[in-house]
């Protein structure tokens, strides 16, 4: 667990707090010993961040099924110790890390496996305001990959960048004076083959029918260019047409609902 995410959890927590829990301060004080189950099927994730968030208040969690592992209907998947009022101050911090970031991880997995082995699935930067890290997390615990993290890690031209520089080969040379690898988004054929022609990492085929694909895929071959770069499949993909874009011969296929349009899992708190 990195030192952001720690602190990120106690700003998660000191968010739902405010000035104070007014309510569980009702309560006497004693000791209390709870779980966490699951309320239906799914890839379970998030549970060494509730854990975190429960130790913020003295309380001890005990991680009952990894990250990572199918759960279904009334499993147990934490068992946590500690004063009634400071795990029903955590309850709800903790519920909501492992709801979404199970929701990512079973859709994430659900799309995975409609995948050939040799194609992978990234998540994009369409995530949360805050909840990036977590999100990211909860796609590779699906069996997905993160793609970029922040805009630091790796230039990536797209469609916008080129609008303002007018020309798609001016910003490449740019990138190429300064950096090793980079990504570039391409709206058409010709221009996935000037990017893959001038050393382009990563060619993004946005908006492509996997017709369309195909035949890029054809022209890059022909012109010995195909083995050079890496291929990825954006736009208009989702759970009824991957396998087709699967089928393709893509190297990596991103899909931004997996992060933005999550379905959370049940998952509760019982005494």
């Amino acid at each position: 667990m990195s030192f952001n995410s720690k602190k990120q959890l106690a700003q998660f927590l000191a968010e739902d707090i405010g000035k104070g829990d007014i309510t569980s301060a009702l309560l006497e004080k004693k000791k209390i010993s709870v779980k966490i189950i699951s309320r239906e099927k799914a890839i379970i994730a998030g549970t060494i961040y509730a854990k975190e968030i429960f130790a913020l208040k003295g309380c001890k969690a005990r991680i009952i099924t990894k990250d990572g592992s199918k759960i279904i209907p009334n499993q147990i998947l934490m068992k946590i110790t500690g004063n009634a009022d400071k795990i029903l101050t955590c309850e709800r911090t903790a519920l909501n890390i492992i709801t979404r970031m199970s929701g990512i991880a079973t859709q994430t997995n659900e799309l995975v496996k409609k995948l050939p082995n040799k194609t992978k699935l990234y998540a994009t930067r369409k995530t949360a305001p805050g909840l990036r890290y977590f999100d990211k997390e909860a796609v590779e615990i699906g069996g997905g990959k993160k793609h970029r993290l922040r805009l630091d890690e790796m230039v990536m031209i797209k469609d916008n960048h080129i609008a303002v520089e007018h020309s798609l080969l001016s910003l490449i040379k740019k990138t190429k004076k300064r950096h090793k690898k980079f990504e570039v988004e391409v709206e058409n054929t010709n221009d996935a083959v000037l990017a893959a022609s001038e050393g382009a990492t990563i060619i993004m085929l946005d908006n492509f029918s996997p017709a369309q694909i195909k035949k890029t895929i054809t022209v890059l071959k022909n012109k010995k260019l195909r083995n050079n770069v890496l291929l990825e499949a954006s736009g208009g993909i989702n759970s009824k047409n991957i396998s087709k874009y699967g089928k393709t011969g893509v190297d990596i296929i991103s899909i931004g609902s997996i992060t933005n349009a999550v379905k959370g899992i049940d998952i509760s708190l019982e005494i």
